[in-house]
């Protein structure tokens, strides 16, 4: 297992991105947290398999059908261990 720091910019919030990202997380098994930033920009921490990951990382770089993704920024991370995916506030 390994985790990962996503920082995704662009129109990201207020177009269900982070509804959108616990319903992809659900459903290929990665846990962790999505959360708005006071900078408009949407903060992922994700743990999962690499493969379930850069699936993930796939998803998050088109992002929601209403969202406009302009950048985002990858790290890996000390690991995490999460029960499930949940959306904060």
């Amino acid at each position: 297992m390994k985790t990962i720091r996503l920082i995704i910019k662009g129109k990201v919030q207020g177009v269900f991105f982070r509804a959108t990202a616990k319903a992809e997380a659900d459903q290929i098994g990665i846990t962790g947290f999505v959360k708005n930033r006071n900078d408009n920009s949407v903060e992922i921490i994700a743990s999962g398999s690499d493969q379930n990951l850069e699936q993930f990382i796939a998803w998050a770089k088109k992002g929601s059908p209403t969202s406009i993704v302009e950048k985002i920024s990858i790290e890996e991370i000390s690991e995490e261990i999460f029960s499930s995916f949940s959306i904060l506030k």
